[in-house]
């Protein structure tokens, strides 16, 4: 697969998103640097290289597929590479622009633009997933460029590493943080999402907002009864679970449960979302 080179092969693709995960691989600084002297970069548009249609071993991809020729070009990367990771929310479970997935996409384009019909805009956003097979999905909005670094690093070395998917309450308790749910009441998202921030919002005195996707074992249902013990209303509560990872179950469950019950002026009943 190396062709004339004998070092391994890395590419980073992006498709509809805000550019922020590939930042953090950058802002990586020297270890990036390092990385660069053992592996060929041969793509990665945002640090400078181009060559979409390079033959690697690891293909990093961020972003989700919004239209037709998205779908062409990420299985042209698929067949291309021995790895496919993606990186960030976006990739792994649609992102922000997913949220368009909830809603009349149509009538919002017609709302905008003169004549939508040219617009190569598939009906929903989807997660790199949905349309290929995928090898490995690194979460996090945006993803922890070390955690990508030492992704890349076991890739390498023949094997798939593993990824932590516990809550990130549980980086709160390594670090010695206080719950600012139990001692501020703000509807913090620590119990129900997997950590990988390293608590970073917890460790500035603000609530989780689920960056990171759900955790293993998410009990969604207990977490958003809790939620509206304190006083939120089932509009908050859903819009707390699709506000980035919409569509990665059981968030996208619970939190059309909740939408539903707004409309309704109802509660979901025990275990929505489960």
């Amino acid at each position: 697969m190396h062709g004339a080179s004998s070092r391994p092969r890395v590419a980073v693709h992006k498709f509809s998103s805000c550019d922020g995960c590939q930042l953090a691989f950058l802002n990586l600084g020297e270890p990036l640097l390092v990385l660069a002297e053992t592996v060929d970069i041969l793509h990665f548009a945002e640090a400078g290289p181009i060559d979409e249609d390079a033959v690697v071993d690891i293909a990093f991809v961020e972003g989700s597929i919004a239209t037709s020729k998205d779908a062409e070009r990420l299985a042209k990367i698929r067949e291309n590479s021995r790895y496919v990771v993606t990186i960030g929310a976006c990739a792994t479970a649609g992102g922000i622009q997913a949220l368009r997935n909830l809603h009349d996409a149509g009538e919002w384009m017609a709302g905008i633009y003169a004549q939508p019909e040219f617009l190569d805009l598939l009906p929903e956003s989807k997660p790199i997933a949905a349309v290929i097979k995928v090898d490995l999905e690194l979460w996090g909005c945006p993803v922890n460029g070390a955690q990508v670094l030492g992704v890349t690093k076991s890739l390498l070395a023949g094997h798939l590493p593993r990824i932590d998917h516990s809550a990130v309450c549980m980086s709160c308790k390594r670090q010695n943080l206080v719950c600012v749910m139990v001692t501020q009441g703000k509807p913090c998202m620590g119990p129900v999402t997997q950590t990988g921030c390293g608590a970073l919002c917890p460790s500035m005195q603000r609530d989780c907002y689920a960056c990171y996707g759900p955790a293993a074992q998410a009990n969604v249902s207990a977490f958003s009864q809790h939620l509206a013990a304190t006083g939120m209303t089932p509009r908050e509560i859903g819009q707390r679970f699709l506000f980035i990872n919409s569509q990665a179950s059981p968030f996208a469950d619970a939190g059309k449960a909740w939408f539903d019950a707004a409309a309704s002026e109802t509660q979901p009943v025990s275990g929505a979302g489960q």
